[in-house]
């Protein structure tokens, strides 16, 4: 099996470029979002660590932010727990997903948690910072405060460019992504 580790900027498209492959992806945003509305087990361990800010199952979206922006040690507390349980899920669906050809690992800290194998074939998403600021603002509960302290535990775009084999210039128009994602497929 092929793995393709999507790498890039906060916003810069890279769900929409796994999704655009055609393989299975696995999407670590989605599972996180999963676990605050559905794993209890997760929520108790919230709780405890940090009682102040989660009193109520599902976990919002709220009160992990407030969480993170009241104390910045609180992200890495927050990020000890959930990581552990997206490292099973990444593993269910590795296992799930074994006979496939290819799968798409989009996951924005692949590189930070060393989770990308050696083989791995690294794709970098670049996109306009303009771009993906018009983008972010668009989302709803955009905090720039909050994006600040989650690119603080990553590593410099430069470094994750570097390590990549491939870079997709992504404009935000879906012709040119297949047609780039088809010549990577080809080399592959």
């Amino acid at each position: 099996m092929i793995r393709i580790g999507i790498l890039g900027d906060i916003g810069s498209g890279k769900s929409y470029v796994a999704k655009s492959f055609g393989y299975p992806v696995f999407n670590a945003d989605l599972e996180v979002a999963k676990l605050y509305q559905k794993d209890k087990k997760v929520f108790h361990k919230l709780k405890k660590i940090l009682p102040k800010y989660f009193k109520l199952f599902p976990i919002s979206k709220n009160e992990v932010s407030k969480a993170i922006l009241e104390n910045e040690k609180n992200l890495k507390k927050i990020i000890k727990i959930v990581h552990t349980e997206i490292r099973k899920k990444l593993i269910i669906f590795l296992n799930k997903n074994k006979r496939k050809k290819l799968v798409v690992l989009d996951i924005p800290l692949l590189l930070e948690n060393k989770i990308n194998k050696k083989n791995d074939i690294l794709i970098y998403v670049q996109s306009k910072k303009t771009d993906i600021n018009a983008r972010l603002k668009k989302r709803i509960n955009f905090n720039r405060k909050l994006m600040n302290r989650f690119k603080d535990i990553q590593l410099p775009l430069d470094y994750k460019k570097k390590k990549a084999q491939f870079i997709i210039k992504n404009n935000f128009t879906s012709g040119r992504i297949k047609k780039n994602i088809k010549k990577i497929l080809n080399v592959i």
